[in-house]
């Protein structure tokens, strides 16, 4: 399913909906990087 965040964590896949959300695409990698 399709979800309007910023920034979704499903797993291992990171992804986010569009360059302004990289911030918080740059902090969820570094939270999935120090696990």
């Amino acid at each position: 399913d399709w979800v309007d965040q910023e920034c979704v964590v499903d797993g291992n896949l990171i992804t986010s909906r569009f360059p302004d959300d990289l911030p918080a695409f740059c902090h969820a990698i570094v939270a999935a990087l120090t696990k």
